[in-house]
């Protein structure tokens, strides 16, 4: 079961809005279970990089006193927003921290259009003052939203962002994936995204199957942290990379820590809840330091 879908027959498409109905009744009365930990960022220090998972593919990161956050969806469901609800899949964990126990974000990194990593609810919750970094032919989405600064990022294009902590370097790279929001919107981007301050750096992936773009981001130096999807890859392997490519393509980077995240939060493929953690476990069983964390909830402090 998922979320995302590709460009759509109707046939298809009536199917699909058919199962977002049908999840949205089924699941009504489930409870979702908190997460493991809940991170607390008033105490996170500006002088050093700190990343907490808070579900998902949304990661919590201070970096070096500028604040982002990856792919935010904080709220119960994803889906089509209608008065008063949404449809499509209700969450198995509850994020680690809501939107009002977030600090002021100062970047949100969205990286790509799949309604699991572009929340409208979420996204209008945010200061109109919080610059957005964006795929491409994808700020449209964002023209009823507040925010005054958005840019979108082409493969190979980057942005260098100005804030009262200093200045960052962000880089769009070629992932393998798709962007496409609902039926027809087949030309939108979608981003892997390299994030460069104080001669650090740090990948966030987004979405991604087995890709061989990672090898070149050696090029921009030493990669403290590649944040890595792990899970969705039952049946839907062309698009999601499994545990063990993760760690591939971090490695191919030259990342030592690595943050495995999208898996335990949606239901959108067919492996078991805990099946992408302990593969990508097994897989960094002969060097289990580099394993950021492992849970939602919580929190990594680059040494």
């Amino acid at each position: 079961m998922r979320i995302k879908s590709q460009n759509l027959s109707g046939s298809r498409a009536r199917r699909w809005y058919g199962y977002l109905w049908r999840e949205w009744i089924d699941d009504r009365q489930r409870p979702i279970a908190p997460a493991f930990a809940r991170p607390n960022p008033a105490e996170w220090s500006d002088d050093r990089i700190t990343a907490a998972w808070l579900g998902h593919a949304t990661v919590l990161i201070n970096f070096f006193g500028i604040i982002i956050l990856t792919d935010p969806v904080l709220f119960p469901r994803i889906g089509i927003r209608l008065p008063g609800l949404t449809l499509g899949p209700k969450r198995l964990t509850a994020p680690a921290l809501t939107v009002r126990d977030l600090p002021k974000i100062d970047i949100v990194l969205l990286s790509h259009a799949h309604f699991d990593h572009f929340d409208m609810r979420t996204l209008h919750q945010f200061d109109r003052s919080t610059t957005v970094i964006t795929a491409a032919r994808t700020s449209d989405l964002l023209r009823w939203k507040r925010f005054h600064d958005v840019h979108e990022l082409g493969w190979k294009e980057t942005k260098s962002l100005r804030s009262a902590a200093g200045e960052i370097g962000i880089t769009a790279f070629r992932v393998i994936h798709w962007g496409a929001r609902k039926r027809r919107d087949t030309y939108r981007g979608y981003n892997g995204y390299l994030i460069e301050r104080n001669n650090h750096c740090i990948i966030f992936s987004g979405d991604t199957a087995l890709c061989d773009s990672f090898s070149e981001l050696r090029s921009s130096g030493s990669i403290d942290l590649a944040i890595m999807p792990i899970g969705a890859y039952d049946p839907w392997i062309h698009s999601h990379c499994t545990p063990e490519q993760a760690m591939q393509m971090a490695n191919d980077a030259g990342a030592y820590f690595i943050m495995p995240v999208h898996h335990q939060t949606f239901r959108l493929s067919r492996e078991d809840f805990r099946e992408p953690i302990e593969r990508f476990e097994a897989a960094l069983h002969k060097s289990p330091e580099r394993i950021a964390l492992r849970e939602i909830g919580e929190t990594f402090v680059l040494p």
